[in-house]
């Protein structure tokens, strides 16, 4: 037996009802659609969230506040999680490679939350105050990394 061999077991698959052949076969004329009315035509289609003519859902809500199309969403990276890693050099690339980041949309992130016990080197695209402080003191570096977009490139042209 192959997958070539199998059938539905007998009667489970019924012919297809054709519609629209005589009155007599009890699916004649209208074709089960009714008489009048946006249904009825061929080619129909109910747009999406359309509720009848009532006034759809989405254009009853209030609408609020706007969305900032030059925000930037940065993977961040806390201190403390740079402390838990080994090695003592950091970048977008390494700690995507190592799990800590799973994304780096904008760019990377460096925040000052945790402790830091030991001398690193950090390339980041931002940094928040404290981070830079806590880097800084026990003699690391931090580079910043200038974050590429493609709009940058075309303003230079």
């Amino acid at each position: 037996m192959n997958l070539s061999n199998l059938r539905p077991p007998k009667g489970q698959r019924h012919k297809k009802r054709r519609l629209g052949q005589g009155m007599g076969s009890g699916r004649g004329k209208y074709s089960g659609r009714g008489a009048k009315g946006a249904k009825s035509i061929s080619g129909y289609s109910k747009m999406r969230g359309f509720e009848g003519g009532q006034m759809p859902l989405h254009r009853r809500l209030p609408k609020r506040g706007f969305t900032n199309i030059f925000h930037k969403e940065y993977a961040i990276v806390n201190i403390g999680a740079l402390e838990k890693l080994e090695g003592d050099v950091f970048t977008p690339e390494s700690l995507a490679a190592s799990g800590v980041v799973k994304k780096l949309n904008s760019g990377l992130k460096i925040l000052g939350n945790g402790e830091l016990t030991r001398k690193i080197s950090v390339k980041a695209h931002v940094y928040s105050k404290s981070a830079l402080d806590k880097i800084q003191k026990l003699g690391g570096t931090a580079e910043v990394l200038q974050a590429h977009s493609p709009a940058a490139e075309t303003e230079r042209k």
